[in-house]
């Protein structure tokens, strides 16, 4: 099992900047991606960013390229999503997830999220 304990949400202006974080716990060598997904009411929850722990290459939905970055550090076995330029419509439950991927195939067994974390962008 892995446990996940994401923080750092909040209230922030539009144009603000928010650092997520979320650190794992547990059995951390059954995981090898970590990533943020949202969801905002009423919509279907959508993939953020993702990074493989061992290599730190990401991926991003085109919405947040450019003005997300996830990173992580390993000895702490935490992952950080650094949110700039926020806008109304990153308002969203943002959730941590922690996988094992074999040939691009996700394994149901070793799938892990987090609680959520609140980040309302508003004036």
């Amino acid at each position: 099992q892995v446990q996940l304990v994401e923080s750092g949400g909040g209230l922030v202006q539009p144009g603000g900047s928010l650092r997520l974080s979320c650190a794992a716990s547990g059995s951390i060598s059954s995981i090898n991606v970590m990533g943020w997904y949202r969801q905002a009411p009423g919509k279907q929850r959508e993939l953020v960013a993702t990074i493989i722990t061992s290599s730190s290459s990401t991926n991003y939905a085109d919405s947040v390229k450019g003005r997300f970055t996830i990173s992580r550090d390993n000895a702490e076995n935490t992952v950080y999503l650094q949110m700039n330029s926020l806008k109304p419509e990153d308002t969203a439950v943002y959730y941590c997830n922690a996988y094992r991927r074999i040939s691009g195939i996700k394994l149901p067994q070793f799938d892990y999220w987090g609680q959520g974390t609140q980040v309302t962008v508003s004036s």
